[in-house]
């Protein structure tokens, strides 16, 4: 099984349209350099987030969740040239390579990089989103969606209309397992799932 599915993942990425030279650096980079660098977006997602900001046309994007900056570049690349993404990661050590291929990118204006939490840096931006791509800590997706949408006493990031992407939602399929009680992580996306589906404000 896992013989077919590295077969089917090289077959997708043959059918789907090139990947960007810049891009193929930073994933090499990320993977020489980086601790986990199985969580760079890379190609295939890429590309999606590409075809779908194109098809939405933000003008403002959220990202939570920097990392090397794969996905960023990506959302930047779907955005008019008067678009703006701002994007956030807490890791401080993983803005050098971020920045570094940002200043490189034809896009690179479009992007503003924050470094910090999420929970603290998104509101302070003061912008209503268009489109939120949500890829930061798991722990975190239940606060990260309190934090978007608002409530009675605060206001949200979004408006109607507006597009929320979270990434690893599945969580590798452990979503539908029996969780140990140290693990957080899938508690998150547990939690996440269960709010965006019993939440009438959106359609999911």
């Amino acid at each position: 099984m896992e013989k077919i599915n590295r077969e089917l993942d090289k077959y997708i990425e043959a059918f789907s349209s090139a990947e960007d030279e810049l891009l193929t650096e930073l994933d090499r980079q990320t993977n020489l350099k980086v601790i986990q660098p199985r969580m760079i977006s890379g190609h295939v997602q890429g590309k999606f987030l590409e075809i779908l900001t194109r098809m939405h046309r933000p003008g403002n994007i959220l990202e939570i969740g920097t990392f090397t900056g794969y996905s960023t570049l990506c959302l930047a690349a779907g955005l008019a040239e008067d678009g703006v993404i701002d994007t956030i990661e807490v890791e401080d050590e993983l803005e050098a390579i971020s920045s570094g291929f940002f200043n490189r990118s034809v896009h690179g204006h479009k992007i503003r990089q924050h470094i910090g939490s999420a929970l603290e840096v998104a509101p302070g931006l003061g912008k209503v989103f268009d489109l939120v791509f949500i890829d930061g800590d798991k722990r975190e997706y239940p606060d990260y969606y309190k934090m978007i949408m608002g409530d009675n006493d605060k206001p949200g990031l979004v408006r109607s209309g507006s597009v929320i992407l979270a990434d690893n939602i599945l969580w590798y399929g452990k979503v539908i397992e029996d969780i140990p009680a140290n693990d957080l992580h899938t508690k998150g996306i547990i939690e996440f799932n269960r709010m965006v589906r019993e939440d009438d404000r959106v359609e999911n």
